[in-house]
């Protein structure tokens, strides 16, 4: 992982929890923590923060006390702060382009003025360069022990899943942990089968024994790379998101690739990543196809 790692703050109990993963994170890998911040001004706010200089005080002095409190914690750490006035999304996506990796809140409307991660983060995680790491106010140290796995999705060919994949890896080498790669398939329609396709299933003996050897063949550069780290392999029959939730309670961390879709609305992620992120207990990582 290249850059520093980036956490949104916006004085949300989540973004809190947000900023102490990221510190947590940063020393692990023996990295940089940049906090970022994106304010507006809120001309109908409170009477004492109503004009633009003391609303710019306020969130200056409301992220220097959410970083003072981290670094406390962890005081070899090296943090910088940037406090920008614009629009969040922007904001977000321009320091995820400088970043290894972002993280942030997964939701929440908070008492600072500035962006709510709620309404913003599919935007961000659809947008961003970098890996996205979405983070619950519930979440706890004590979640990231031994026995918790790095839970990782699979699909596709090697190539579809190689940056998910080596996101994992290289977390489960920080934090000593083992690799749980899930890859879910379903019966096709019949339709769909070509005789191309029906060959490669007789020669792998079905179509279990061939999801077996493909998610064997995605992870076996991994596997090389981090001959240290266990890897326990999922292959099970379900939709991707179902599949993936059923394992979430013993994951530390769980990662899945994405792919952004284009909308007239707007960009989107795709299903699975939006299903595990609204349902999934643990911090996601949301990490963009190469």
């Amino acid at each position: 992982m290249t850059g520093p790692i980036t956490a949104g703050v916006d004085g949300t109990d989540e973004s809190l929890a947000a900023l102490a993963w990221a510190a947590r994170e940063a020393v692990r890998r023996d990295l940089g923590l940049r906090v970022v911040h994106a304010w507006q001004f809120q001309p109908n706010a409170a009477a004492d923060v109503a004009d633009r200089e003391a609303q710019e005080r306020w969130v200056a002095d409301s992220v220097r006390q959410a970083v003072a409190a981290v670094a406390d914690r962890h005081p070899g750490l090296t943090v910088t702060t940037e406090v920008r006035e614009g629009a969040p999304v922007g904001t977000l996506v321009a320091a995820a382009a400088e970043a290894g990796l972002l993280v942030l809140g997964s939701r929440g409307h908070g008492p600072v003025v500035g962006f709510l991660l709620g309404s913003v983060g599919q935007q961000v995680i659809a947008e961003a360069a970098c890996p996205v790491v979405l983070v619950r106010a519930g979440d706890r140290p004590s979640s990231e022990v031994a026995g918790h796995e790095i839970v990782v999705g699979q699909q596709g060919e090697p190539e579809d899943s190689a940056p998910a994949l080596r996101f994992a890896f290289e977390t489960a080498a920080a934090r000593g942990a083992a690799v749980r790669a899930v890859r879910a398939w379903t019966l096709p329609p019949v339709f769909a089968y070509s005789p191309g396709s029906l060959k490669l299933l007789d020669d792998a003996g079905g179509l279990e024994p061939y999801e077996k050897r493909a998610l064997a063949e995605a992870l076996e550069p991994w596997r090389e790379r981090f001959p240290d780290v266990p890897v326990v392999e999922h292959v099970e029959m379900g939709s991707a998101g179902q599949v993936l939730l059923s394992v979430s309670g013993r994951a530390q961390l769980m990662v899945v690739g994405r792919r952004a879709h284009r909308t007239a609305v707007g960009a989107r992620i795709g299903s699975v990543a939006h299903g595990v992120l609204h349902h999934a207990d643990c911090p996601v990582a949301v990490v963009p196809h190469a």
